[in-house]
């Protein structure tokens, strides 16, 4: 596949979360809840995950930002969902690794689904918070640490 396709593939893939985000909404039944802004942005989230058994069997997103912001709070969400918190927290860590410039391995990049295509938004430090918002969000909701709080 071209380097041109590939992009335009990434772009759709992007902006389908975002038009569309997976998981948009606030549950009414839920165990962990937090809120993440950027102050820089102007995105800010809002969390809510039902967790039984430290597994996380429903999770959503509400909350107004960029296309990055939502497109990856999409990804984030449809990703985890179902997974245990360790595993969860493993896809964040992985990703946060990413977006501070560390590599990893092809099999930890498809460990991301959709969302190992915001790899290339990492080119863009001004983007790097707006990739990141809902990522931090889920660690945050996962530790139980509930207040609002800016990403710095």
């Amino acid at each position: 596949m071209s380097l041109d396709k590939l992009g335009s593939l990434y772009k759709a893939v992007i902006l389908d979360h975002a038009q569309a985000p997976h998981n948009f909404g606030k549950l009414t039944n839920f165990t962990n809840e937090t809120t993440v802004y950027n102050p820089s942005c102007g995105d800010k989230i809002h969390l809510t995950l039902l967790i039984e058994n430290d597994v996380i069997k429903n999770i959503a997103f509400e909350g107004e930002g960029c296309t990055i912001s939502k497109a990856s709070a999409s990804m984030m969400t449809q990703l985890v969902k179902g997974k245990n918190i360790e595993e969860a927290i493993d896809c964040s860590k992985i990703f946060s690794d990413l977006a501070a410039g560390k590599q990893h391995s092809k099999q930890d990049l498809q460990l991301l689904g959709d969302a190992q295509v915001l790899v290339n938004i990492m080119e863009f430090p001004a983007r790097i918070k707006c990739a990141t918002l809902a990522w931090w969000g889920l660690d945050r909701a996962l530790l139980g640490k509930e207040k609002e709080e800016e990403n710095d």
